[in-house]
């Protein structure tokens, strides 16, 4: 019988990173999910890796730069592992300036974003040209910055499941025993036996709807507009969301709100106005009560840790998360920024 270094429970983007790069160090690894691989809200549709605006820096900003750039190395190590593509690609982002106070506004964060970013990206104002795949602009100008990627969420999962695969880990969709050390990435229901432990509330679920469009827009850039993710991915679609709800009867059940959201959509970019609906989701997204990850060993549980509350960032924050987890882990070594401290 195979013995493990490592369980990671849950199969979503933040275990499944951790138990990828637990497994390129040489941890034997088992991922144990009891649902689906993506079954939470990292089985949706969008994808979007984008930054925080580039001023007022602090350790959150940093820690979420970092894990953008390393992002590149990780995919493409994750498809040379396991041979599966993950779509991910950093196009950049354009985002529409409502007013010439937003201009202003705008502009002022170029030096931001050149002192805090670097030579690694730029933020930028730019006018308008009315282009195809450009959002709608009151002001006639766009921010552009060239940070922002994208990655295909279904296809992430398959490939870091083919990539455990491959270095000899095993992920499991059902149940088995616990072995080695256990990380708990397990979602909603992870901060809730997180609160029922420790006797506090630590976060709550906020569901979201998307949809997938049928337009494809090649190596284009992602917009963001009206509080929406309009991505487009490499296999000719367009993902579009999504909504941000605290009240829900179904939780994986799609309604006229995405209706909405699609209609919106279609406004911001014209060229989207004809493109057909070939898929809808709606699901509960993890969101601590700090709006920041929760990351460390769970108090009073040796050997056990936590990684969750990737709150509309996981896939962002993932490949570096997954590095200071590795690290805590198997290292014994403690990089966890405070402001994600269990």
């Amino acid at each position: 019988m195979a013995r493990y270094d490592v369980t990671v429970r849950g199969a979503g983007i933040f275990g499944l990173s951790i138990a990828y790069e637990a497994a390129k160090r040489g941890a034997k690894v088992q991922v144990i999910e009891t649902v689906a691989i993506g079954a939470g809200s990292s089985g949706g549709l969008v994808g979007a890796l984008t930054p925080h605006v580039p001023d007022s820096w602090n350790e959150k900003k940093a820690f979420q730069l970092e894990s953008l750039l390393m992002a590149q190395a990780f995919w493409d190590g994750v498809a040379q592992a396991g041979g599966v593509d993950a779509g991910y690609a950093r196009l950049g982002r354009l985002q529409p300036i409502e007013g010439l106070a937003g201009v202003d506004m705008a502009r002022a964060r170029t030096a931001g974003a050149a002192q805090n970013w670097g030579n690694h990206a730029v933020w930028e104002v730019r006018a308008a040209t009315g282009a195809v795949w450009e959002p709608v602009s009151p002001s006639g100008y766009l921010v552009h910055d060239s940070l922002s990627a994208r990655v295909h969420p279904r296809r992430a999962g398959a490939a870091l499941e083919a990539a455990i695969a491959a270095l000899g880990g095993r992920v499991i969709v059902g149940d088995a025993a616990d072995q080695g050390h256990v990380i708990w990435a397990t979602g909603l229901a992870g901060l809730a036996d997180l609160g029922r432990d420790l006797g506090k509330p630590m976060g709550g679920g906020v569901k979201g709807q998307a949809a997938l469009l049928e337009w494809d827009a090649g190596t284009l850039a992602q917009i963001y507009a009206d509080n929406l993710h309009i991505v487009p991915h490499s296999d000719g679609t367009v993902a579009i969301g999504s909504t941000s709800e605290t009240t829900w009867e179904d939780a994986a059940a799609t309604d006229d709100r995405l209706d909405e959201v699609i209609a919106r959509a279609r406004a911001i970019v014209p060229a989207l106005a004809a493109a057909r609906v070939i898929d809808r989701w709606a699901g509960i997204r993890p969101r601590a009560i700090t709006r920041a990850p929760i990351l460390g060993a769970w108090p009073n549980r040796a050997g056990h840790f936590v990684a969750n509350g990737g709150f509309k960032i996981g896939f962002g924050m993932a490949p570096k998360i997954a590095q200071v987890m590795a690290d805590l882990v198997l290292e014994a070594r403690d990089s966890i920024p405070p402001d994600f401290r269990l």
